[in-house]
């Protein structure tokens, strides 16, 4: 039954508090406060008793969904069980309430943390230096290209254009623009992959940097890495690897072995802290030897057995956030690789890429794939054979919904038609994998002898379909009489 709004319940008199008699005298009260701050008649808020409010958002929290209620097999996204172990670590009273303005004498726990999990993340991504700056994916993204960037002045040629796959993440344009760099599309193979030819015709002295995503978008590991490595560093282009995917890889193959000059890690995806709701978020950047004298500042330095912050570092291209990054993000990171260990991080990307190619092989007959060979970590349907029928790729994740699940990326990567993007992660077991390929099985039969019940779905959730695109340009987020 739907959730009334706050403001339609309850009646005028009654209270969620009790509070004593106000004491001030009215006259001093206009002495106190400032008359343009005293208002001259009562506030329109809700009128409830305790325990109204108590069900109330009690009730709406039932609404949520989340990685611990269910699956959530959001493509690209990594969306996996975060160990409470993690949660523990981080509420550690000394790191929770650690504040960054402490002097360096009493924060050697805190630094001594962030200096071994660069030293983890070094070895994981096979690179010299990692700065633990930036709070997001495409926060790290910006850091590496304005580290590319500064590397490039500094041999006396900035260059101007950075090369993309059009298979890439929407963030690869937009943070290479931002960084003052002219986006290039290349095209990719019929079967998803870079197309060498088409990037041999782009790959000049103007470049700074190619960027890709290894796995790519598509799920596919790109086989040619060690040519198209060759082929950026014979010209001069730094090879930048967004490490959205990088679960697919650990403790199996090292972005620095494949040739990578800068990598960022989303250690609030790879490495625990599920990123639903839009944060928090732990970006890191990794780079080789010749680009870490302008990583931001401050780095970490370790001498004897005391750890210091180094501001002294004339290359850097200076602060991207405030202090040392989303700190509490960090230590969950740090919790998750020591608890698992290098043999427990390869086991997580053997079993992604495992769980994915199961349902890959489940689903295969019931829906259209581009290149039906394994896949890593996640893999890509399209609803072209439904979509004869009318239904596309939105009505079948809406439709999922009524079977319990949460929908998976849709109309993502582009260069898919219709397309259905599924990363059903490490932590999922072999009966939730089954549940949720016979609901899409169940769907794609529905498809065919009553599309309509897939394109009005959903039918049992609170609220039907939304329309979306007006929510974006014209949000209505405020309640009026």
């Amino acid at each position: 039954m739907p959730e009334k709004l706050i403001f339609e319940k309850g009646a005028p008199g009654r209270r969620a508090y009790s509070l004593p008699d106000l004491d001030v005298p009215e006259a001093k009260l206009q002495d106190l406060l400032p008359r343009e701050i005293i208002a001259d008649r009562p506030l329109s808020l809700p009128e409830v008793s305790e325990i109204e409010l108590i069900r109330h958002f009690t009730n709406l929290s039932r609404l949520n969904y989340g990685v611990d209620l269910g699956f959530y097999p959001l493509g690209s996204c990594t969306m996996k069980y975060n160990p409470k172990v993690n949660e523990e670590a981080a509420k550690t009273p000394g790191l929770m309430n650690a504040h960054p303005l402490q002097p360096e004498g009493l924060s050697q726990g805190a630094l001594r943390l962030l200096y071994e999990l660069e030293a983890f993340l070094k070895e994981i991504g096979g690179v010299a230096r990692v700065s633990l700056q930036p709070v997001a994916g495409a926060h790290g993204e910006l850091t590496g290209l304005l580290v590319i960037r500064a590397y490039h002045e500094a041999h006396g040629n900035p260059r101007h254009k950075v090369i993309i796959p059009d298979s890439a993440h929407g963030t690869n344009p937009a943070s290479a623009a931002l960084a003052g760099y002219e986006p290039i599309v290349i095209k990719s193979t019929k079967e998803g992959l870079v197309d060498v030819e088409e990037l041999k015709k782009v790959l000049d002295t103007d470049c700074a940097a190619l960027m890709l995503t290894n796995p790519n978008t598509l799920g596919l590991f790109e086989k040619d890495i060690l040519e198209i490595s060759r082929l950026a560093h014979d010209a001069g282009v730094l090879l930048y690897m967004d490490g959205a995917n990088l679960n697919a890889l650990l403790g199996i193959v090292r972005p620095g072995d494949m040739g990578f000059d800068v990598v960022h890690f989303n250690l609030h995806k790879t490495f625990s802290t599920p990123h639903g709701g839009g944060g928090p978020g732990a970006g890191p950047i990794g780079v080789t030897e010749k680009l870490a004298p302008f990583i931001p500042v401050p780095t970490i330095e370790k001498e004897g057995d005391r750890y210091s912050l180094d501001h002294n570092r004339p290359h850097s291209i200076g602060s991207v956030h405030g202090f040392y990054g989303n700190f509490g993000i960090l230590v969950r990171a740090y919790a998750y690789i020591r608890r698992l260990g290098a043999k427990g991080l390869r086991e997580v990307s053997e079993n992604a890429v495992l769980n994915a190619n199961y349902i890959k092989k489940r689903l295969r007959d019931h829906y259209y794939i581009l290149n039906n060979v394994p896949c890593m970590h996640e893999c890509v349907f399209s609803a072209k054979y439904q979509k004869t029928k009318g239904v596309h790729a939105w009505d079948i994740t809406k439709r999922l919904q009524d079977y319990g699940f949460h929908p998976p990326t849709v109309n993502f990567p582009l260069i898919i038609d219709e397309a259905i993007m599924i990363e059903p992660t490490e932590t999922e077991s072999r009966e939730t994998l089954d549940a949720f390929c016979d609901a899409m099985i169940a769907i794609a039969k529905e498809a065919e002898t009553d599309p309509d019940l897939v394109k009005n779905a959903p039918h049992t959730r609170v609220v039907r379909r939304l329309d979306e695109a007006m929510a974006v340009k014209k949000p209505n987020l405020r309640w009026q009489k």
